[in-house]
């Protein structure tokens, strides 16, 4: 016997209009919506959303599913505009697949990460996967599961959340942050359980977190944008080693 993580499709409406679907595991789902779409460019703050209800929608049981979404935005905040060269389908394993080219994902942050003089200290990052390890709920239970963690620059742990999709992990930590009126996340460390991605880089920088760990590799395209963009990129955060690719700065080597 073993017990396996879930995943299931998510649709994203706006207003009726289907916008996204993405394979998720089930949980935290307005958190998940509210960070895609602050993410994406979509939503600014917690004000730019009126209303996000579920859907009615049954399984042939004829139980809820709770897979769809329905989103309501404030006055005045523009709907992406959904002819341009862009496939909102997202897979668990890769957000960034479906998305049609690199320049169409370049979003423009409204955030300056580069001026936030947050600094961090090694110990302190040191201790963060461990941190994030002990809190990872179901991974625990499943071993399946990506988790993304938000903390202070002191180490302090604010949120946790875990996904099948490491993407739909972040957007649900930063959709959480939006939900609590707390963007930009300036002085704070979002840590990753899996790779640093492009996609994972831009959805920190759309929520101004100044850096950005992981405990496996970034990619090339990460370390250049978070080059150009003025954060920190930190990889391969294991025990007491770790790379730090863009924004060294930031890093003392000092005690907490």
């Amino acid at each position: 016997m073993d017990i396996v993580a879930a995943e299931e499709p998510l649709e994203i409406r706006l207003d009726g209009t289907p916008l996204s679907v993405t394979m998720r595991t089930p949980g935290d789902d307005f958190d998940l919506v509210h960070g895609f779409l602050a993410t994406e460019g979509v939503v600014a703050d917690l004000h730019s959303v009126t209303t996000m209800r579920y859907c009615a929608g049954k399984d042939d049981d004829g139980r809820q599913t709770y897979n769809v979404i329905d989103v309501a935005l404030a006055e005045g905040v523009a709907p992406p505009e959904l002819s341009l060269q862009r496939n909102f389908y997202t897979t668990s394993s890769c957000g960034v697949c479906g998305k049609a080219s690199i320049e169409a994902i370049r979003t423009l942050s409204a955030y300056d990460v580069a001026a936030d003089p947050t600094t961090v200290a090694s110990t302190v990052l040191s201790g963060l996967p461990d941190s994030l390890r002990e809190q990872q709920r179901v991974f625990e239970s499943t071993g399946g599961l990506h988790a993304a963690g938000l903390f202070t620059a002191d180490g302090q742990l604010l949120c946790l959340r875990e996904d099948v999709g490491r993407h739909n992990a972040v957007d649900k930590a930063i959709g959480w942050a939006l939900r609590e009126d707390k963007l930009p996340m300036t002085s704070c460390v979002l840590l990753v359980s899996g790779r640093a991605s492009f996609e994972l880089t831009q959805k920190a920088l759309m929520a101004g977190i100044p850096v950005l760990a992981a405990v496996s590799a970034p990619s090339s395209l990460a370390v250049e944008l978070a080059t150009q963009s003025g954060m920190t990129l930190v990889g391969f955060l294991r025990g007491q080693t770790m790379n730090v690719y863009a924004g060294a700065q930031r890093i003392t080597t000092g005690a907490a």
